[in-house]
C-alpha cells in the first residue's frame, strides 16, 4: 500500500510538472491562475490548449502500452516480449507509409502542409494498418498449435511489413520521407482536445478488458496443461489476450506513433517493486508505473533547454534501459 500511494503521488506531481514546465516557463502565480481562474492570458492558452492534452496523452499511452506489454510477457512467458512482438506496430507503420509516401507522391502533395491529412488521415492509416495485422494474427492463431509458432509468425509479418515500408521509403519523395521519419519518432502531442474523448475511451476499454482477464493470466503462469485442467480454454483465452493487447497497441500507435520500450520495461519494474506475479495487483501497478514513466519522459523531452520536443522514443529508451539493467543486476545480487 505505501508503494502504491507513492506511485500515485509521483504521478500527480509529474502531471503538474508537465503542465508548468516546457520551452516557455510559467510563473507559479500565472500557473494557478491559468488552471483555476478565468484569465485569457497566453499562459492559459499554452497550458490548457497544448500542455494539458499532451500530458493526458502521455498518461494514457504509458498506461496502455505498459499493460499491453504485461499481457504479452505473460501470454508468451517471455521477458523480452513487448506490444510490438506480433508485428502490430509494423503494420501501423506500413499503413502510414502508404498514405504519406505513396498517396502523397501520386497526388503531388505533402502531408506536412495539409492539416486534415496530417492528423486524421495519418491516424486512420496507422490504425487500419495495425488492426489489419491484428486480425491476421488472430486468424492465424487458431491454426497454430504453440505460442512459439505464433511468435515466429508475428516476427515474420513484422519483417514483411518492414520490407515493404523500406521499399516505399526508397521510392518516395524527400518531403514525404521526412514526414514519415518524424512520425516514426513518436510523439504525445498529436492528440488534441477534440480527439481526446475517443482516445481516452478506447484506452479505458482496453484497460478494463485487461483487468477482467487477470484470473486467466494467473492460471496461464502455471502452464498450459495445468490451466486447461482447471477449465481454461487455451485457444480462446490466447485470442482474447492478443485482441486486448493488440487493440491497445493499435490505438496508441495510431495516435502517438510507435512508442518504444515502455511495454518492455515497465512490467519488469512492477514485478520487482511489488514482488508478486498476481495480475490482480500487477495490472494496476504496471498501469500506474507506466503512467509515471511516460510523464517523466515527456517532461524530459520538453525541457526548456531544448528547442522544441526531443523524439519521445529516444527519451524512453535512454531512461528506461538503465532502469531495467538495474533491476536485472539487483535480482542477480538477491539470488546470490
Amino acid at each position: 500500500m505505501p508503494i502504491s500511494l507513492a506511485i500515485l503521488a509521483v504521478g500527480v506531481v509529474l502531471f503538474a510538472m508537465n503542465l508548468r514546465y516546457g520551452s516557455v516557463s510559467v510563473p507559479w502565480a500565472d500557473f494557478w491562475e491559468a488552471l483555476f481562474g478565468d484569465s485569457t492570458s497566453t499562459y492559459r492558452a499554452i497550458i490548457l490548449d497544448y500542455r494539458l492534452p499532451q500530458a493526458t496523452t502521455a498518461l494514457l499511452a504509458g498506461i496502455g502500452l505498459s499493460v499491453s506489454g504485461l499481457l504479452m510477457q505473460t501470454l508468451f512467458r517471455n521477458p523480452l516480449a513487448d506490444p510490438s512482438l506480433l508485428g502490430i506496430s509494423s503494420g501501423s507503420s506500413l499503413g502510414v507509409a502508404f498514405v504519406v509516401l505513396v498517396a502523397g507522391g501520386i497526388g503531388g502533395i505533402t502531408f506536412n502542409t495539409i492539416s486534415l491529412w496530417s492528423t486524421f488521415g495519418i491516424t486512420l492509416a496507422a490504425f487500419v494498418g495495425a488492426f489489419a495485422v491484428l486480425l491476421l494474427i488472430l486468424a492465424l492463431s487458431s491454426r497454430l498449435k504453440s505460442m512459439v509458432s505464433l511468435v515466429l509468425v508475428g516476427i515474420m509479418i513484422a519483417y514483411i511489413a518492414g520490407s515493404v515500408t523500406d521499399i516505399l521509403k526508397f521510392f518516395s519523395q524527400k518531403e514525404g520521407l521526412h514526414s514519415f521519419v518524424i512520425w516514426g519518432m513518436g510523439s504525445f502531442s498529436n492528440v488534441g482536445m477534440t480527439q481526446m474523448p475517443f482516445f481516452a475511451l478506447a484506452v479505458a476499454v482496453g484497460i478494463i478488458a485487461s483487468f477482467l482477464l487477470f484470473k486467466t493470466l494467473n492460471l496461464l503462469l502455471l502452464g498450459e496443461r495445468y490451466a486447461e485442467n482447471l477449465g481454461v480454454n487455451i485457444k480462446r483465452s490466447s485470442m482474447l489476450i492478443i485482441l486486448v493487447s493488440g487493440f491497445l497497441t493499435a490505438i496508441i500507435t495510431a495516435f502517438c506513433g510507435p512508442i518504444a520500450f515502455l511495454g518492455l520495461a515497465v512490467p519488469h519494474i512492477a514485478r520487482f517493486l511489488f514482488q508478486t506475479s498476481d495480475h490482480k495487483l500487477l495490472i494496476p501497478a504496471t498501469a500506474f508505473l507506466g503512467m509515471d514513466l511516460a510523464l517523466f519522459c515527456n517532461l524530459i523531452s520538453r525541457l526548456p533547454s531544448f528547442d522544441g520536443n526531443l523524439p519521445i522514443n529516444s527519451v524512453t529508451a535512454l531512461i528506461g534501459a538503465p532502469i531495467v539493467l538495474w533491476v536485472i543486476f539487483h535480482r542477480q545480487k538477491v539470488l546470490k
